[in-house]
């Protein structure tokens, strides 16, 4: 059975960082395309980052480009968010998946992600 539990989050001021982190029990773990996301109050999921089973190629949405960085360590089953220069509307529920589908590119689609963990908060005070 898959299992995936983030940490990390938090309460933070405008322009502060965090370090998610997403723990992954599978021992097929190093093999899935894993992606974060994130879900504000009354609003759509939606994709964040993503990252490619060995770690070599990443996927950003525009709107953290250049101040959110995802990496992986398969030693550890464990993948990261680390998000520096936050802005009150990165405020959110930011959820790790895993995309077990080998395809080719990066899926940026929620219904794309077989394996989700809980979530965990976010808060970016202005």
């Amino acid at each position: 059975q898959v299992q995936l539990v983030e940490s990390g989050g938090g309460l933070v001021q405008a322009g502060g960082s965090l370090r998610l982190s997403c723990a992954a029990s599978g021992r097929t773990f190093s093999s899935w395309t894993m992606g974060w996301f994130r879900q504000a109050p009354g609003k759509e999921r939606e994709f964040v980052a993503a990252i490619s089973w060995r770690g070599g190629s990443t996927y950003y949405a525009v709107s953290v480009k250049g101040r959110f960085t995802i990496s992986r360590d398969n030693a550890k089953n464990t993948v990261y968010l680390q998000m520096n220069s936050l802005k009150p509307e990165d405020t959110a529920i930011y959820y790790c998946a895993a995309d077990s589908s080998k395809r080719v590119g990066f899926a940026t689609g929620r219904y794309e992600y077989e394996y989700w963990g809980q979530g965990t908060q976010v808060t970016v005070s202005s």
